[in-house]
């Protein structure tokens, strides 16, 4: 897992491919912001604390400044190690716009376990989570992509501990999902899932749509799903209830269209939200109506 540490600790999502000026130099810059949404909507997932460039860190009052004046006064914030953990509860703690998700990343679990630490980070996420600004476990679950058949079996005793965890603590369990679908399904039948759950940047296709769909499950959908190669990431959203579907950045990755590459904020949600919009066929503020509730449906009110 790529990550790129800003003004607390975090860890994220791999980079996108980098958008590029015409002489072949990376645009960087952030984007300009989209038209506001008349109806608000919260930011599902999000990392405040990371910053990719790594000299372009979005300050929280700065970052949620121009979240709210587009229409996105709320932003859920993930913290996926324990330095991340602890910065997302303090953040929460101090503004009312966020709340968090604490969770060990499953790229982190491995190097824990092999460190002797990982008992000890479990309970401190535990600890973590019965704070009453924590709305979520996570994002946690299984990564084929970065570690390999060594590291699986760890990774997935914890990401039992961390369903455990969420059951116990009455709290939203977020999913991380890569190259790892049907492992993660099964895990979360063994396990007996708890009655909310998220599959943060859903990654699957249709049939796994509808298989999530049919349990109740959430499935939040990132900036990946305008890109132009997401075709069936945009049928899998097509067939997914609009009563189950949220809305992310994984900021500061995941850049949606046409901005793909450059740095990513709760501030550009609407482009998002506008283009599932377009794959549901319903107009912006049923959509964003919907979102809205089911938010509150996953990770309560604030």
């Amino acid at each position: 897992m790529t990550e790129t540490r800003g003004a607390g600790d975090g860890s994220s999502s791999d980079r996108p491919n980098r958008a590029r000026h015409d002489d072949g130099r990376r645009d960087r810059s952030r984007p300009p912001a989209p038209e506001p949404l008349r109806v608000p909507v919260a930011d599902s997932h999000c990392h405040l604390d990371i910053a990719d460039p790594p000299d372009d860190w979005l300050d929280v009052d700065a970052a949620l400044e121009a979240s709210a004046a587009v229409g996105v006064p709320r932003i859920v914030q993930i913290g996926c190690d324990r330095e991340g953990a602890r910065w997302a509860v303090r953040t929460a703690q101090r503004y009312d716009a966020v709340v968090a998700g604490v969770a060990l990343h499953p790229n982190e679990v491995p190097r824990l376990h092999a460190a002797g630490e990982l008992d000890a980070a479990l309970e401190e996420i535990d600890e973590l989570a019965a704070d009453p600004r924590v709305r979520a476990v996570g994002e946690t679950g299984l990564d084929h992509f970065r570690t390999g058949e060594d590291g699986r079996g760890v990774q997935e005793e914890s990401f039992r501990a961390h369903i455990e965890m969420a059951k116990r603590r009455d709290k939203a369990l977020v999913i991380h999902d890569r190259d790892a679908h049907a492992d993660v399904l099964r895990v979360l039948e063994e396990a007996d899932a708890p009655d909310r759950v998220v599959f943060h940047c859903f990654s699957g296709d249709v049939e796994m749509a509808r298989h999530c769909a049919a349990r109740g499950w959430f499935l939040s959908f990132a900036g990946t799903v305008t890109f132009k190669n997401a075709a069936g990431l945009r049928a899998a959203l097509a067939v997914t209830p609009r009563e189950l579907l949220l809305v992310e950045t994984d900021a500061p990755y995941l850049t949606p269209a046409p901005y793909r590459g450059r740095p990513n904020g709760s501030y550009l949600i609407p482009l998002t939200l506008r283009a599932m919009a377009d794959v549901h066929r319903v107009d912006e503020d049923t959509l964003a109506t919907a979102v809205a509730a089911n938010t509150e449906r996953v990770f309560g009110c604030w």
